[in-house]
Protein backbone atom coordinates (compact mmCIF):
# COMPACT_ATOMS: atom_id res chain seq x y z
CA UNK A 1 0.00 0.00 0.00
CA UNK A 2 1.31 3.60 -0.91
CA UNK A 3 1.67 6.11 1.64
CA UNK A 4 -1.13 8.18 0.09
CA UNK A 5 -3.41 4.98 0.30
CA UNK A 6 -5.15 3.92 3.47
CA UNK A 7 -8.31 1.56 4.59
CA UNK A 8 -10.16 4.58 6.32
CA UNK A 9 -10.14 8.60 6.01
CA UNK A 10 -11.42 10.17 8.80
CA UNK A 11 -12.12 13.96 7.97
CA UNK A 12 -12.08 15.72 11.18
CA UNK A 13 -9.85 15.30 14.39
CA UNK A 14 -12.75 16.39 17.37
CA UNK A 15 -13.26 13.95 19.60
CA UNK A 16 -15.96 11.72 17.64
CA UNK A 17 -13.06 11.54 14.72
CA UNK A 18 -10.16 10.49 17.00
CA UNK A 19 -12.34 8.22 18.79
CA UNK A 20 -13.66 6.31 14.99
CA UNK A 21 -10.21 6.76 14.55
CA UNK A 22 -8.67 5.10 17.75
CA UNK A 23 -11.31 1.73 17.57
CA UNK A 24 -10.49 1.26 13.87
CA UNK A 25 -7.22 1.29 14.12
CA UNK A 26 -7.42 -1.07 17.03
CA UNK A 27 -8.91 -3.37 14.90
CA UNK A 28 -6.05 -3.18 12.16
CA UNK A 29 -6.98 -0.36 9.64
CA UNK A 30 -4.61 2.05 8.32
CA UNK A 31 -6.04 5.11 9.28
CA UNK A 32 -5.68 8.58 8.54
CA UNK A 33 -6.76 11.99 10.49
CA UNK A 34 -7.09 14.62 8.12
CA UNK A 35 -7.47 18.22 10.23
CA UNK A 36 -8.11 21.69 8.75
CA UNK A 37 -6.66 23.18 12.18
CA UNK A 38 -3.89 23.53 13.09
CA UNK A 39 -4.21 21.23 15.79
CA UNK A 40 -6.54 18.15 17.14
CA UNK A 41 -9.26 18.89 18.86
CA UNK A 42 -11.92 21.25 17.25
CA UNK A 43 -14.33 22.97 19.68
CA UNK A 44 -13.04 20.98 22.37
CA UNK A 45 -9.46 22.30 22.49
CA UNK A 46 -7.34 24.20 24.67
CA UNK A 47 -6.43 27.83 23.29
CA UNK A 48 -4.55 30.73 23.76
CA UNK A 49 -7.14 33.97 23.24
CA UNK A 50 -5.10 36.94 24.89
CA UNK A 51 -1.32 36.59 25.96
CA UNK A 52 -0.31 34.18 28.30
CA UNK A 53 -4.40 33.44 29.00
CA UNK A 54 -5.90 30.04 27.65
CA UNK A 55 -9.10 28.12 27.64
CA UNK A 56 -11.14 25.57 26.37
CA UNK A 57 -12.47 27.02 22.95
CA UNK A 58 -16.27 25.88 23.20
CA UNK A 59 -17.25 23.00 25.13
CA UNK A 60 -15.58 24.13 28.76
CA UNK A 61 -17.42 21.25 31.03
CA UNK A 62 -17.10 17.42 31.00
CA UNK A 63 -19.79 15.36 31.51
CA UNK A 64 -20.83 13.23 29.07
CA UNK A 65 -17.82 11.14 27.57
CA UNK A 66 -19.27 7.69 27.47
CA UNK A 67 -17.45 5.33 30.40
CA UNK A 68 -17.21 2.14 27.66
CA UNK A 69 -15.01 4.51 25.53
CA UNK A 70 -12.66 5.49 28.26
CA UNK A 71 -12.35 1.97 28.89
CA UNK A 72 -11.93 0.85 25.70
CA UNK A 73 -9.37 3.45 23.78
CA UNK A 74 -7.68 3.35 27.57
CA UNK A 75 -7.82 6.83 27.99
CA UNK A 76 -7.11 6.70 31.59
CA UNK A 77 -3.84 5.10 31.13
CA UNK A 78 -2.93 8.41 28.64
CA UNK A 79 -3.37 10.90 31.50
CA UNK A 80 -7.52 11.36 31.66
CA UNK A 81 -8.61 10.38 35.36
CA UNK A 82 -5.73 12.54 36.99
CA UNK A 83 -6.66 15.73 35.46
CA UNK A 84 -10.21 16.22 36.29
CA UNK A 85 -11.50 17.88 38.94
CA UNK A 86 -15.50 17.28 39.92
CA UNK A 87 -17.36 21.09 40.65
CA UNK A 88 -21.03 21.76 41.43
CA UNK A 89 -23.42 23.99 40.06
CA UNK A 90 -24.52 27.64 41.89
CA UNK A 91 -27.81 29.22 40.54
CA UNK A 92 -27.03 33.56 40.93
CA UNK A 93 -28.96 35.92 41.79
CA UNK A 94 -28.30 39.45 41.54
CA UNK A 95 -26.46 41.10 44.19
CA UNK A 96 -24.34 37.60 44.73
CA UNK A 97 -26.86 35.51 46.36
CA UNK A 98 -26.96 32.05 45.29
CA UNK A 99 -28.67 28.73 45.29
CA UNK A 100 -25.84 25.42 45.56
CA UNK A 101 -26.33 22.09 44.16
CA UNK A 102 -23.56 19.95 44.97
CA UNK A 103 -22.85 15.91 45.91
CA UNK A 104 -23.72 16.59 49.32
CA UNK A 105 -27.26 16.06 49.98
CA UNK A 106 -27.75 17.78 52.71
CA UNK A 107 -25.88 20.78 51.80
CA UNK A 108 -27.77 21.15 48.88
CA UNK A 109 -31.25 20.83 50.73
CA UNK A 110 -30.16 24.01 53.22
CA UNK A 111 -29.30 25.94 50.42
CA UNK A 112 -32.52 25.46 48.59
CA UNK A 113 -34.83 25.79 51.61
CA UNK A 114 -32.91 29.58 52.05
CA UNK A 115 -35.53 29.56 49.20
CA UNK A 116 -38.24 27.38 49.59
CA UNK A 117 -38.59 25.10 52.74
CA UNK A 118 -41.15 22.87 50.34
CA UNK A 119 -38.30 22.43 47.60
CA UNK A 120 -35.76 21.29 49.93
CA UNK A 121 -37.83 18.36 50.14
CA UNK A 122 -38.70 18.24 46.85
CA UNK A 123 -36.21 18.64 45.31
CA UNK A 124 -34.33 15.14 45.24
CA UNK A 125 -36.73 13.00 44.77
CA UNK A 126 -38.16 14.28 41.67
CA UNK A 127 -34.54 14.98 40.37
CA UNK A 128 -33.51 11.25 41.15
CA UNK A 129 -36.87 10.47 39.01
CA UNK A 130 -35.70 12.65 36.21
CA UNK A 131 -32.44 11.02 36.04
CA UNK A 132 -34.12 7.43 36.03
CA UNK A 133 -36.59 8.17 33.39
CA UNK A 134 -33.66 9.47 31.35
CA UNK A 135 -31.39 6.68 31.83
CA UNK A 136 -33.79 4.42 29.70
CA UNK A 137 -33.30 6.53 26.74
CA UNK A 138 -29.07 6.82 28.04
CA UNK A 139 -29.15 3.01 27.58
CA UNK A 140 -29.49 3.70 23.75
CA UNK A 141 -26.43 6.23 23.13
CA UNK A 142 -24.41 3.45 22.54
CA UNK A 143 -26.63 1.63 20.41
CA UNK A 144 -27.42 1.79 16.67
CA UNK A 145 -30.52 3.06 15.91
CA UNK A 146 -32.34 0.29 13.48
CA UNK A 147 -33.68 0.67 10.00
CA UNK A 148 -37.59 1.58 9.13
CA UNK A 149 -36.93 -1.18 6.63
CA UNK A 150 -36.63 -4.48 9.07
CA UNK A 151 -35.07 -6.34 6.42
CA UNK A 152 -32.29 -3.94 6.80
CA UNK A 153 -31.61 -4.35 10.46
CA UNK A 154 -29.15 -7.54 11.67
CA UNK A 155 -29.69 -9.52 14.63
CA UNK A 156 -27.62 -7.32 16.75
CA UNK A 157 -29.64 -4.12 15.95
CA UNK A 158 -32.92 -5.56 16.60
CA UNK A 159 -31.96 -7.22 20.01
CA UNK A 160 -30.28 -3.67 20.75
CA UNK A 161 -34.01 -2.35 20.30
CA UNK A 162 -35.52 -5.62 21.86
CA UNK A 163 -33.57 -4.42 24.80
CA UNK A 164 -33.99 -0.64 24.92
CA UNK A 165 -37.94 -1.55 24.78
CA UNK A 166 -37.43 -3.92 28.00
CA UNK A 167 -35.61 -1.33 29.45
CA UNK A 168 -38.79 0.86 29.44
CA UNK A 169 -40.84 -1.57 30.18
CA UNK A 170 -38.82 -2.96 33.28
CA UNK A 171 -39.23 0.99 34.73
CA UNK A 172 -42.78 0.04 35.98
CA UNK A 173 -46.13 1.33 35.31
CA UNK A 174 -45.65 4.54 37.06
CA UNK A 175 -42.10 5.78 35.82
CA UNK A 176 -43.84 4.63 32.18
CA UNK A 177 -47.14 6.98 32.29
CA UNK A 178 -45.03 9.74 33.42
CA UNK A 179 -42.04 9.11 30.80
CA UNK A 180 -44.92 9.48 29.05
CA UNK A 181 -46.76 12.41 30.11
CA UNK A 182 -43.99 14.58 30.28
CA UNK A 183 -41.35 13.91 27.37
CA UNK A 184 -42.93 16.05 25.00
CA UNK A 185 -44.26 18.76 27.38
CA UNK A 186 -42.46 22.02 27.40
CA UNK A 187 -40.15 22.13 31.03
CA UNK A 188 -41.56 25.69 32.28
CA UNK A 189 -44.89 23.37 32.85
CA UNK A 190 -42.69 20.81 34.47
CA UNK A 191 -40.63 22.91 36.66
CA UNK A 192 -44.43 24.47 37.78
CA UNK A 193 -45.73 21.17 38.96
CA UNK A 194 -41.74 20.36 40.63
CA UNK A 195 -41.07 23.52 42.21
CA UNK A 196 -42.32 26.51 44.11
CA UNK A 197 -38.75 28.48 43.43
CA UNK A 198 -37.74 30.46 40.69
CA UNK A 199 -34.49 30.27 40.89
CA UNK A 200 -34.76 26.65 40.54
CA UNK A 201 -37.51 26.72 37.65
CA UNK A 202 -34.72 29.32 35.68
CA UNK A 203 -32.06 26.85 36.16
CA UNK A 204 -34.22 23.59 35.09
CA UNK A 205 -35.10 26.13 32.61
CA UNK A 206 -31.77 26.80 31.16
CA UNK A 207 -30.56 23.11 31.66
CA UNK A 208 -33.29 22.06 28.83
CA UNK A 209 -32.74 24.73 26.24
CA UNK A 210 -28.82 25.35 26.81
CA UNK A 211 -27.57 24.83 23.05
CA UNK A 212 -30.70 24.69 21.78
CA UNK A 213 -32.87 27.63 19.51
CA UNK A 214 -35.45 26.88 22.16
CA UNK A 215 -37.09 28.84 24.75
CA UNK A 216 -38.63 27.08 28.42
CA UNK A 217 -42.52 27.17 26.66
CA UNK A 218 -40.97 25.95 23.82
CA UNK A 219 -42.64 22.17 23.05
CA UNK A 220 -40.11 19.15 23.68
CA UNK A 221 -38.17 20.92 26.08
CA UNK A 222 -38.47 18.45 28.66
CA UNK A 223 -36.78 15.57 25.85
CA UNK A 224 -33.78 17.99 26.22
CA UNK A 225 -33.42 18.40 29.58
CA UNK A 226 -33.70 14.44 29.67
CA UNK A 227 -30.83 14.29 26.84
CA UNK A 228 -28.98 16.07 28.93
CA UNK A 229 -29.36 14.33 32.24
CA UNK A 230 -29.25 10.80 30.53
CA UNK A 231 -25.61 11.65 29.66
CA UNK A 232 -24.53 12.66 33.14
CA UNK A 233 -25.71 9.39 34.53
CA UNK A 234 -22.28 7.57 35.53
CA UNK A 235 -23.76 4.66 33.67
CA UNK A 236 -23.69 6.62 30.15
CA UNK A 237 -21.53 9.59 31.24
CA UNK A 238 -19.23 11.22 34.07
CA UNK A 239 -21.61 10.39 36.60
CA UNK A 240 -21.07 14.33 37.76
CA UNK A 241 -19.65 17.67 36.03
CA UNK A 242 -15.80 18.11 35.62
CA UNK A 243 -12.99 20.77 34.88
CA UNK A 244 -10.26 18.54 33.06
CA UNK A 245 -6.64 19.80 34.32
CA UNK A 246 -5.17 21.74 31.04
CA UNK A 247 -8.96 22.34 29.96
CA UNK A 248 -10.67 20.18 27.36
CA UNK A 249 -8.02 20.11 25.55
CA UNK A 250 -6.59 17.24 28.23
CA UNK A 251 -8.83 15.21 27.03
CA UNK A 252 -8.14 15.53 23.00
CA UNK A 253 -3.99 15.25 24.49
CA UNK A 254 -5.44 11.85 25.93
CA UNK A 255 -7.33 10.78 22.74
CA UNK A 256 -4.70 11.81 20.43
CA UNK A 257 -1.98 10.09 22.52
CA UNK A 258 -4.57 6.57 22.48
CA UNK A 259 -4.55 6.94 18.57
CA UNK A 260 -1.18 7.32 17.94
CA UNK A 261 -0.45 4.55 19.92
CA UNK A 262 -2.76 2.47 17.98
CA UNK A 263 -0.94 3.54 15.28
CA UNK A 264 -3.13 6.34 13.73
CA UNK A 265 -1.69 9.12 11.32
CA UNK A 266 -2.78 12.36 12.27
CA UNK A 267 -2.10 15.25 9.61
CA UNK A 268 -2.99 18.89 10.78
CA UNK A 269 -3.27 22.45 8.33
CA UNK A 270 -4.88 19.79 5.92
CA UNK A 271 -8.54 20.61 4.76
CA UNK A 272 -10.35 18.66 2.46
CA UNK A 273 -11.39 20.19 -0.63
CA UNK A 274 -13.47 17.82 -1.63
CA UNK A 275 -14.77 13.62 -1.15
CA UNK A 276 -13.08 11.90 -3.99
CA UNK A 277 -16.20 10.07 -6.50
CA UNK A 278 -15.62 7.81 -8.84
CA UNK A 279 -18.44 5.79 -10.38
CA UNK A 280 -20.22 6.99 -7.60
CA UNK A 281 -18.62 5.90 -4.80
CA UNK A 282 -16.82 7.23 -2.44
CA UNK A 283 -12.82 6.32 -3.07
CA UNK A 284 -10.73 9.18 -0.69
CA UNK A 285 -10.59 13.02 -0.15
CA UNK A 286 -8.82 15.47 -2.37
CA UNK A 287 -7.57 18.14 0.20
CA UNK A 288 -7.82 21.97 -0.54
CA UNK A 289 -4.03 21.99 -1.64
CA UNK A 290 -4.73 19.34 -4.71
CA UNK A 291 -3.41 16.72 -3.07
CA UNK A 292 -4.78 13.05 -3.72
CA UNK A 293 -5.41 10.55 -0.81
CA UNK A 294 -7.19 7.21 -1.30
CA UNK A 295 -9.20 4.87 0.82
CA UNK A 296 -12.57 2.67 0.55
CA UNK A 297 -13.85 3.95 3.15
CA UNK A 298 -14.56 8.03 4.24
CA UNK A 299 -15.77 8.87 7.20
CA UNK A 300 -16.89 12.45 8.11
CA UNK A 301 -16.83 13.91 12.05
CA UNK A 302 -18.09 17.08 10.02
CA UNK A 303 -21.84 18.01 10.48
CA UNK A 304 -24.36 16.39 7.70
CA UNK A 305 -24.39 19.80 6.28
CA UNK A 306 -20.99 20.55 5.23
CA UNK A 307 -20.01 16.77 4.75
CA UNK A 308 -22.91 16.26 2.26
CA UNK A 309 -23.54 19.58 0.96
CA UNK A 310 -19.93 21.02 0.22
CA UNK A 311 -17.57 18.18 0.66
CA UNK A 312 -19.39 16.12 -1.63
CA UNK A 313 -19.44 17.55 -5.17
CA UNK A 314 -23.22 18.52 -6.85
CA UNK A 315 -24.69 15.39 -8.83
CA UNK A 316 -23.64 12.88 -6.34
CA UNK A 317 -26.40 12.66 -3.89
CA UNK A 318 -30.83 12.15 -4.31
CA UNK A 319 -32.46 15.51 -4.94
CA UNK A 320 -35.30 14.05 -1.67
CA UNK A 321 -31.90 13.49 0.24
CA UNK A 322 -30.17 16.84 -0.41
CA UNK A 323 -33.53 18.62 0.47
CA UNK A 324 -33.44 17.42 3.95
CA UNK A 325 -29.84 18.32 4.48
CA UNK A 326 -30.81 21.57 3.87
CA UNK A 327 -33.63 21.54 6.53
CA UNK A 328 -31.91 20.43 9.27
CA UNK A 329 -32.24 22.93 11.82
CA UNK A 330 -28.84 24.42 12.87
CA UNK A 331 -29.40 27.23 14.58
CA UNK A 332 -26.51 28.23 16.79
CA UNK A 333 -27.62 30.61 19.45
CA UNK A 334 -25.26 30.68 21.70
CA UNK A 335 -22.09 32.65 22.40
CA UNK A 336 -19.01 31.87 24.08
CA UNK A 337 -17.04 34.69 25.76
CA UNK A 338 -13.62 34.71 27.28
CA UNK A 339 -12.64 36.92 29.63
CA UNK A 340 -9.03 37.51 31.55
CA UNK A 341 -9.27 39.14 34.65
CA UNK A 342 -7.08 40.95 36.88
CA UNK A 343 -8.40 39.45 40.02
CA UNK A 344 -11.45 37.36 41.02
CA UNK A 345 -14.24 38.66 42.88
CA UNK A 346 -15.34 37.06 46.50
CA UNK A 347 -18.29 36.30 44.70
CA UNK A 348 -16.82 33.85 42.24
CA UNK A 349 -14.26 32.23 44.70
CA UNK A 350 -17.45 30.58 47.01
CA UNK A 351 -19.46 29.03 44.07
CA UNK A 352 -19.30 25.81 43.31
CA UNK A 353 -17.61 25.96 40.11
CA UNK A 354 -20.56 25.95 37.90
CA UNK A 355 -22.25 29.47 38.03
CA UNK A 356 -25.56 29.65 36.21
CA UNK A 357 -27.35 33.14 35.76
CA UNK A 358 -31.32 32.46 35.05
CA UNK A 359 -33.13 33.44 37.68
CA UNK A 360 -36.99 32.57 36.77
CA UNK A 361 -38.50 31.17 33.75
CA UNK A 362 -39.85 34.43 32.81
CA UNK A 363 -35.98 35.51 32.40
CA UNK A 364 -35.02 32.80 30.48
CA UNK A 365 -38.15 32.88 27.98
CA UNK A 366 -37.45 37.01 27.29
CA UNK A 367 -33.79 36.50 26.68
CA UNK A 368 -34.94 33.46 24.45
CA UNK A 369 -37.55 36.16 22.69
CA UNK A 370 -35.11 38.35 21.11
CA UNK A 371 -33.11 35.53 19.62
CA UNK A 372 -36.59 34.89 17.84
CA UNK A 373 -36.51 38.35 16.44
CA UNK A 374 -32.90 38.29 15.29
CA UNK A 375 -31.57 39.98 17.57
CA UNK A 376 -28.99 39.63 20.27
CA UNK A 377 -30.45 38.77 23.70
CA UNK A 378 -31.03 42.31 25.72
CA UNK A 379 -30.58 40.24 29.10
CA UNK A 380 -28.69 36.89 28.47
CA UNK A 381 -28.73 33.84 30.11
CA UNK A 382 -25.22 32.82 31.33
CA UNK A 383 -23.43 29.72 32.21
CA UNK A 384 -19.56 30.78 33.53
CA UNK A 385 -16.60 28.57 34.98
CA UNK A 386 -13.68 29.73 36.18
CA UNK A 387 -10.97 27.29 35.46
CA UNK A 388 -8.20 28.70 36.83
CA UNK A 389 -9.57 28.20 40.33
CA UNK A 390 -8.74 24.83 39.50
CA UNK A 391 -5.88 25.02 37.35
CA UNK A 392 -3.90 28.20 37.47
CA UNK A 393 -1.68 27.08 34.59
CA UNK A 394 -4.22 28.84 32.32
CA UNK A 395 -2.99 32.64 33.40
CA UNK A 396 -0.21 34.50 34.91
CA UNK A 397 0.11 33.56 38.72
CA UNK A 398 -2.88 35.71 40.63
CA UNK A 399 -4.72 36.18 37.23
CA UNK A 400 -7.93 34.28 36.22
CA UNK A 401 -9.75 33.20 32.85
CA UNK A 402 -13.35 33.38 33.24
CA UNK A 403 -15.38 30.74 30.31
CA UNK A 404 -18.73 31.77 29.76
CA UNK A 405 -21.82 30.61 27.58
CA UNK A 406 -24.14 33.52 26.35
CA UNK A 407 -27.17 32.11 25.54
CA UNK A 408 -29.45 33.77 23.43
CA UNK A 409 -26.95 34.99 20.19
CA UNK A 410 -28.73 34.10 17.50
CA UNK A 411 -26.39 32.64 13.75
CA UNK A 412 -29.48 34.76 12.08
CA UNK A 413 -29.16 38.47 12.20
CA UNK A 414 -31.64 40.62 11.08
CA UNK A 415 -31.27 43.66 11.61
CA UNK A 416 -27.55 43.59 12.84
CA UNK A 417 -24.48 43.59 11.43
CA UNK A 418 -21.67 40.34 12.92
CA UNK A 419 -19.33 43.18 14.07
CA UNK A 420 -22.01 45.11 16.26
CA UNK A 421 -23.78 41.75 17.34
CA UNK A 422 -19.90 40.37 19.40
CA UNK A 423 -19.56 43.94 20.75
CA UNK A 424 -23.69 43.17 22.08
CA UNK A 425 -22.58 40.05 23.19
CA UNK A 426 -19.64 41.41 25.24
CA UNK A 427 -21.25 44.30 26.87
CA UNK A 428 -24.49 43.01 27.78
CA UNK A 429 -22.42 39.72 29.39
CA UNK A 430 -20.48 42.24 31.47
CA UNK A 431 -23.75 43.71 32.39
CA UNK A 432 -25.24 40.63 33.70
CA UNK A 433 -21.89 39.95 35.69
CA UNK A 434 -21.90 43.19 37.03
CA UNK A 435 -25.70 42.51 38.93
CA UNK A 436 -23.81 39.15 40.04
CA UNK A 437 -20.56 40.40 41.17
CA UNK A 438 -20.24 44.36 40.97
CA UNK A 439 -16.73 45.43 39.64
CA UNK A 440 -15.87 42.82 37.99
CA UNK A 441 -15.91 44.91 34.44
CA UNK A 442 -13.08 46.69 35.94
CA UNK A 443 -11.19 43.06 36.37
CA UNK A 444 -11.07 42.74 32.61
CA UNK A 445 -8.40 43.14 30.82
CA UNK A 446 -8.58 40.97 27.90
CA UNK A 447 -11.74 39.81 25.97
CA UNK A 448 -12.68 37.64 23.04
CA UNK A 449 -16.05 37.01 22.07
CA UNK A 450 -17.22 33.68 19.59
CA UNK A 451 -20.67 34.00 18.07
CA UNK A 452 -22.11 31.55 16.33
CA UNK A 453 -20.76 33.07 12.80
CA UNK A 454 -17.40 32.86 14.62
CA UNK A 455 -17.79 29.57 15.95
CA UNK A 456 -18.72 28.14 12.21
CA UNK A 457 -16.11 30.24 10.71
CA UNK A 458 -13.09 29.03 13.46
CA UNK A 459 -14.23 24.98 13.85
CA UNK A 460 -16.13 24.28 10.71
CA UNK A 461 -20.10 24.13 12.34
CA UNK A 462 -22.53 25.10 10.49
CA UNK A 463 -24.95 27.50 11.37
CA UNK A 464 -22.84 27.66 14.77
CA UNK A 465 -24.81 24.97 15.73
CA UNK A 466 -22.08 22.77 18.27
CA UNK A 467 -24.55 19.64 18.23
CA UNK A 468 -23.89 19.53 14.40
CA UNK A 469 -27.69 19.91 14.61
CA UNK A 470 -30.23 20.73 17.35
CA UNK A 471 -30.80 17.76 19.88
CA UNK A 472 -34.85 18.13 19.50
CA UNK A 473 -37.23 14.77 19.09
CA UNK A 474 -37.58 14.97 14.98
CA UNK A 475 -33.70 15.46 15.01
CA UNK A 476 -32.66 12.35 17.32
CA UNK A 477 -32.54 8.58 16.99
CA UNK A 478 -34.40 6.45 14.37
CA UNK A 479 -34.31 10.49 12.31
CA UNK A 480 -30.74 11.54 13.18
CA UNK A 481 -29.81 12.98 10.64
CA UNK A 482 -32.55 11.76 8.31
CA UNK A 483 -35.09 8.80 8.32
CA UNK A 484 -33.34 5.70 6.58
CA UNK A 485 -29.79 7.13 6.92
CA UNK A 486 -29.86 6.85 10.57
CA UNK A 487 -26.88 3.98 11.03
CA UNK A 488 -24.06 6.12 10.02
CA UNK A 489 -23.84 5.03 6.31
CA UNK A 490 -24.83 7.83 3.94
CA UNK A 491 -26.25 7.25 0.62
CA UNK A 492 -23.26 7.11 -1.56
CA UNK A 493 -21.22 4.16 -0.95
CA UNK A 494 -18.06 4.57 1.22
CA UNK A 495 -19.27 7.53 2.54
CA UNK A 496 -20.02 6.90 6.83
CA UNK A 497 -20.86 10.16 9.13
CA UNK A 498 -19.04 9.61 12.94
CA UNK A 499 -19.58 13.26 14.27
CA UNK A 500 -22.21 14.58 16.51
CA UNK A 501 -24.81 14.98 13.30
CA UNK A 502 -25.00 11.18 13.59
CA UNK A 503 -26.80 8.99 17.18
CA UNK A 504 -26.73 10.23 19.74
CA UNK A 505 -25.72 13.79 18.79
CA UNK A 506 -23.45 16.08 20.37
CA UNK A 507 -21.80 16.46 23.88
CA UNK A 508 -18.78 15.63 24.56
CA UNK A 509 -19.44 11.65 24.68
CA UNK A 510 -17.44 10.16 21.95
CA UNK A 511 -20.75 7.66 21.71
CA UNK A 512 -21.07 8.65 17.97
CA UNK A 513 -17.66 7.91 17.05
CA UNK A 514 -17.61 4.67 18.93
CA UNK A 515 -20.82 3.59 17.03
CA UNK A 516 -20.19 4.60 13.79
CA UNK A 517 -16.55 2.86 13.80
CA UNK A 518 -18.80 -0.46 15.17
CA UNK A 519 -20.59 -0.08 12.17
CA UNK A 520 -18.10 0.11 9.51
CA UNK A 521 -16.14 -2.80 10.88
CA UNK A 522 -19.21 -4.50 10.71
CA UNK A 523 -19.96 -3.75 7.21
CA UNK A 524 -16.24 -5.16 6.94
CA UNK A 525 -16.95 -7.87 7.81
CA UNK A 526 -19.87 -8.71 5.94
CA UNK A 527 -18.00 -7.63 2.84
CA UNK A 528 -15.62 -10.66 3.71
CA UNK A 529 -17.80 -13.20 3.90
CA UNK A 530 -19.48 -12.05 0.82
CA UNK A 531 -16.65 -12.01 -1.31
CA UNK A 532 -15.49 -15.46 0.47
Amino acid sequence: MSANNYDVIVIGAGHNGLVTANYLAKAGQKVLVVEAGEEAGGAAQTRTFAKSYRVSSVAHILHALHPKVISDLGLEQHGLKATQHRIGTSAMLPGGARLDLTADKAATQASIAKFAPADSLAYHPRMERLVRLAGALGSFLMKTPPSPSPASNDFQTKLALGMFAFKLRMMGKKDMLELSRILTINVADLANDFFESDILKGLLGLEATLGVYLGPRSPNTVFNLLYRLASMDAKHGQGGLYLPQGGMGAVVDALVKSAMAAGVTIRTNAPVGHILIEKEVAVGVVLANGEEIRAPIVASSADPQRTLLKLVQPGNLDTEFLRRMRHLRMNGCVAKVHLALDGLPEVFKQAQGRMVFAPSTNYVERAFDCAKYGRVSDNPVLEIVIPTLTDPSLAPSGKHVASILSQYAPYKLRETSADEARTQVLERTLNVLEQIAPGVRGLVTASEVLTPQDLEAKFNLSGGQWHQGEVTLDQVFFLRPAASFQQYKMPLPGLWLCGAGAHPGGNVSGAAGANAAREILKDLKNARKGAA
